[in-house]
């Protein structure tokens, strides 16, 4: 009895033994991967690890409060703006479901805003009184070649009387008197007076130069023989008498070609404070994926974008006088691509870096160079390398800023280009030949790269994607650490989300930097489904923040004038060993041309620093700025919050 029990014993245990193994078999790699995700959890969280490597955190909003986020600006509250828009969805858009956020990093509180327009895409930079400057945004969704039903294009209204301007309404009436078809207006166009002409020696007068509108249209119905092929001349219907025989209309093809989007001429302050948007002047122009950028005399610069037919701005660049809250033309025209980086120079002038977002001829304003805004003068910058794959590049000026050189990340061919470089390049504007150099190399090509200034001088730069819009699952999980004082690059943490199209990082004031949005084209390898917008925040904290011993500071001035000083309260402030003023950011799209760090003259003693802020105006442009004390290992204070008038 007992042999045949012994039997079955063993017979369980091999049959068991064997289930066992065969369930390993079936299931090693999955507890190979969890096994592998544990060690990898445990690793990444050990303090050894974060001391030496810095830490990354997903911040996921509750359901209600998700948006896709295009643009993303700190506030001097603290807080961060976050604006999606419509988010580059077409439902959105159609909907007017336009969203916006404010989220406080400390409280973990966020809180939906109206939004008064479609802002996605637009423009934005800080002004002196803290207020966010918002301007352009889309009027009207790209529609692919085959999406298009009804012809349509470009009108040039011409008016050659020239004792007064016309107006036309929105569905005003088109026909060509060659080929007899009519298109229909989409909006209102202002076309000016013709212009006299006279011969500067004799005063004889010579022709009228006619006044010119520019406006979309498009056929009455739908369907491909509405397409023209040439160029036409149209009447206009509803006019009559001297408006009638002076008034006409000129396009060339009005075909079912793709329609690109259409920007619009809106503009708004954002109040920090009240947590509202302020309607103020309308641009000139419509834009769609423009630059705003600070110039000496603290009045803002607005370039490029498609306008309000889906075309370039046509180097129509102006100027918004924060006094006035009123636009105004240049006096020179000057063309560059959409979202193009330009940066405050010391002398006043404008640097422009060739990093850009996209749209525009691939042979036009690409070249990077310096600008003379009021005479329209434009310096060429020779050197660089890789210089046609600077489409989706990131630039940041290096700290600290006055040693006025720059780097430039990555990039990508122009369009939808597979192309993406590995570059880094670098140029100092003080130099006596300014010329790009290459600094150390990526590993991989890098359209995309989101990089932010830290307080201790260093560059954080992560993510991007080798493709365009992350092709291919072409994602980059990678971070690395730049340190202009060696020109190297430390590979830190990787972060968990990947990041490409419409990301970018904003560095806050307790010395961590937010990542937000990612845009990929499609959701797997083989490009065979639709991407989904990455809606989650991610946090990196700095190797700095971890194992060390953080410089106090407190107290002191709200307020310090240029050339200026103030006086704070920081424990062992013999131990400091800089102070940096830095500029709070407002990106998009990866480009970030607020973001600067200022070197501070300061002297400590005991329990007190002082600091002296520099008297250049261009170097510390008026508004508010967070200032942190650095000690000798590179570990800076918590920011105070300190305005320049």
């Amino acid at each position: 009895m007992s042999d045949r029990a012994g039997h079955r014993r063993a017979r369980r245990l091999a049959i068991g033994t064997a289930v066992a193994l065969a369930l390993a078999g079936m299931n090693g790699p999955w507890l190979y991967r969890v096994g592998t995700q544990k060690y990898h959890e445990y690793q990444i969280n050990r303090p050894e690890y974060k001391a030496d490597n810095g830490h990354w955190e997903i911040v996921e909003f509750p359901e209600e409060y998700r948006q896709n986020t295009i643009h993303a600006a700190l506030l001097r509250t603290g807080k961060v703006l976050l604006v999606a828009g419509s988010g580059n969805n077409q439902d959105n858009f159609d909907a007017k479901r336009f969203d916006t956020r404010i989220w406080d990093p400390v409280r973990g509180t966020i809180k939906k805003v109206p939004t008064p327009s479609d802002l996605f895409c637009t423009g934005h930079t800080q002004l002196a009184d803290g207020k966010l400057l918002i301007a352009g945004g889309t009027k009207r969704y790209e529609k692919l070649k085959g999406d298009v039903t009804k012809a349509g294009g470009l009108m040039i209204v011409h008016n050659e009387n020239p004792d007064r301007p016309i107006t036309l309404p929105a569905g005003t009436g088109f026909t060509g008197r060659e080929n007899g078809r009519t298109f229909v207006s989409k909006d209102p166009v202002l076309v000016p007076r013709a212009k006299k002409v006279f011969d500067q020696q004799t005063g004889r007068f010579l022709r009228n130069d006619p006044g010119l509108g520019r406006i979309y249209v498009e056929a009455q119905r739908s369907g491909s023989r509405y397409e023209t092929g040439t160029q036409d001349n149209y009447r206009v219907q509803g006019l009559t008498g001297v408006d009638a025989r002076n008034t006409y209309g000129i396009a060339q093809k009005l075909a079912l070609d793709k329609k690109d989007f259409q920007g619009i001429r809106d503009a708004f302050e954002f109040d920090p404070v009240a947590e509202r948007y302020i309607k103020v002047d309308p641009m000139k122009e419509a834009r769609w994926y423009s630059t705003l950028t600070t110039l000496s005399d603290g009045k803002i610069l607005s370039v490029s974008g498609l306008d309000d037919i889906g075309q370039l701005v046509p180097g129509k660049n102006e100027l918004f006088d924060p006094a006035t809250r009123k636009w105004t033309y240049t006096p020179k025209i000057r063309q560059f691509p959409t979202y193009p980086a330009l940066f405050l120079m010391q002398n006043g002038k404008i640097f422009y870096s060739g990093s850009n977002a996209g749209y525009g001829p691939d042979d036009v304003g690409r070249d990077p160079g310096v600008w003379d805004v009021d005479s329209n003068r434009f310096t060429k910058l020779p050197g660089l390398s890789d210089a046609d794959r600077m489409e989706t590049s990131g630039t940041v000026l290096l700290a600290p800023a006055q040693d006025e050189k720059y780097m430039v990340i990555g990039g990508g061919g122009v369009g939808e280009s597979k192309l993406s470089s590995k570059r880094t390049r670098i140029i100092d504007l003080k130099a006596a030949h300014p010329r790009f150099v290459d600094g150390p190399r990526l590993e991989k090509g890098t359209r995309y790269p989101q990089a932010s200034v830290l307080p201790d001088d260093s560059v954080l730069v992560s993510g991007g994607s080798e493709d365009y819009r992350g092709r291919g699952d072409s994602d980059i999980l990678q971070a690395r650490i730049y340190h202009p004082d060696t020109n190297r690059f430390d590979r830190v943490a990787d972060p968990l989300v990947g990041r490409n199209y419409h990301s970018g990082s904003i560095l806050l004031p307790d010395g961590r930097v937010m990542f937000f949005g990612s845009d990929s084209l499609y959701g797997d390898k083989a490009n065979t489904k639709p991407g989904k917008f990455e809606q989650r925040v991610e946090i990196y904290s700095p190797p700095y923040l971890y194992g060390r011993q953080r410089p106090s500071l407190s107290g002191g001035p709200q307020t310090i004038e240029r050339g200026g000083s103030g006086t704070f309260t920081s424990k062992g402030a013999s131990a400091i060993k800089k102070v940096r003023l830095v500029r709070p950011s407002a990106s998009t799209h990866v480009t970030d041309v607020d973001q600067r760090s200022v070197e501070l003259d300061f002297k400590g003693a005991g329990d007190k620093v002082t600091v002296t802020v520099p008297k250049n105006r261009n170097l510390v442009q008026a508004g508010w700025y967070m200032l942190f004390v650095v000690d000798g290992k590179g570990t800076p204070s918590k920011a105070q919050w300190v305005r320049v008038p």
